[in-house]
């Protein structure tokens, strides 16, 4: 295999991007069996064709992120790289569970695209570089305030409970404490009623205050 061209699938509902897509990734040596553009048609597609590599839109027509999921489930030894106009770091981490090995924005300069994908082949993550830096920078957030865990307080909280409490009193939004923690947003606002609740105070911040050892219980 190691002398034959890489061949890859191409979904995406817009044809001038297909064209684009084609065209760079041919000049760079890849081999383009086949093109979809629909989610249905790229899994049809990848079952078929059985390629290395399956480049998939993620907002097309039945959606990207469930077609990413049927193919790595079905056949394992495909790559999937999404690719997109979103820097929403909440698609980034769909795309992840949904067993993608890269998420490159649409705007990636052509002539990278081909080296991009091949490093995919060899177990290496292809993100764009301004989602990565978007994506670090949500992780380092405000300077971190910390709680004190050695307080009879914070030994009423389970170990969630407390991942949860710590990303909040760093500045972290619910959503985005939700994401790091693969969580739902609802149920993070259910462990954070419960350690309300656990702390017999009235609200989040009072629980965050008593945490820091600002306030009793």
């Amino acid at each position: 295999m190691s002398g034959q061209p890489r061949r890859v699938v191409l979904a995406d509902d817009d044809p001038d991007i297909l064209m684009t897509l084609r065209f760079a990734l041919e000049a760079d040596g890849w081999s383009v069996v086949g093109e979809a553009s629909t989610a249905a048609d790229a899994v049809t597609l990848a079952s078929r064709a059985r390629p290395d590599l399956v480049l998939l839109d993620i907002d097309m027509p039945g959606g990207g992120i469930a077609a990413a999921r049927e193919i790595t489930d079905a056949h394992p030894a495909t790559s999937v790289v999404m690719m997109t106009a979103s820097e929403d770091d909440s698609d980034l981490f769909d795309a992840l569970r949904a067993g993608a090995a890269g998420y490159l924005l649409k705007d990636t300069p052509p002539n990278r695209l081909g080296e991009l994908l091949r490093g995919t082949l060899s177990g290496e993550a292809a993100v764009s570089p301004r989602v990565l830096g978007n994506l670090l920078d949500e992780f380092r957030g405000p300077p971190r305030s910390r709680l004190v865990r050695t307080s009879t307080a914070a030994a009423r909280l389970s170990r969630r409970e407390w991942e949860v409490m710590e990303l909040l009193a760093e500045g972290v939004s619910t959503e985005a404490v939700a994401r790091r923690l693969f969580l739902s947003p609802t149920t993070v606002r259910v462990h954070i009623s419960t350690v309300v609740r656990k702390l017999h105070v009235a609200d989040r911040e009072s629980a965050l205050a008593v945490l820091r050892g600002e306030a009793e219980t």
